[in-house]
């Protein structure tokens, strides 16, 4: 029942020295709704990461203490959510606000047996159809890739032999 925001940690470094009144805005609005804020933050790391790093300008410096200010009390107005692949790089303040942390480990493998079986009749056996976006760009038709020959068995060992990949690597191998 929660109002929602979504943003990247990418989103930040461009607004500049408007992060900050952005940030504020987004608190404020929480503060004025009956029902709440959930702010999902997606690449979260782009954006909290540690203050000591070099590569950080004092715009998202700023724009990071802003939401430390604005978090730093409990508060019933607003819940963070936080995703990244790199939570050893958040700012030791952030890390110190997060109440619960659910890791995504990578797929297992029968996951991935699942994932090469989903995107292999996404990418493949669903031949004919523009599945990517990408057939307007070449000229000619699209070739048919026919397959034979494609058990369960050879399925499972694409599945031991990847194991490792992420889902979105799987995706990519796929496509």
């Amino acid at each position: 029942g929660l109002e929602y925001a979504m943003m990247t940690g990418g989103d930040v470094a461009p607004l500049g020295s408007q992060a900050v009144t952005k940030i504020h805005q987004l608190f404020d609005w929480a503060k004025k709704s009956n029902k709440g804020l959930l702010l999902f933050i997606d690449e979260a790391d782009a954006f909290l990461c540690e203050r000591n790093s070099t590569y950080m300008s004092e715009a998202q410096r700023s724009a990071l203490n802003a939401l430390l200010f604005r978090t730093g009390d409990q508060s019933r107005d607003i819940v963070l959510v936080l995703a990244t692949n790199r939570p050893g790089d958040l700012d030791a303040a952030v890390t110190d606000r997060i109440d619960e942390v659910i890791e995504f480990p990578l797929p297992g493998k029968e996951e991935r047996f699942k994932l090469i079986k989903l995107y292999l009749n996404k990418y493949i056996t669903q031949s004919g159809e523009i599945k990517n976006g990408w057939g307007s760009f070449f000229k000619g038709q699209q070739q048919k890739i026919e397959l034979k020959d494609m058990s369960e068995d050879l399925i499972r060992e694409a599945a031991e032999k990847t194991e490792g990949f992420s889902g979105r690597e799987i995706a990519k191998m796929m496509a």
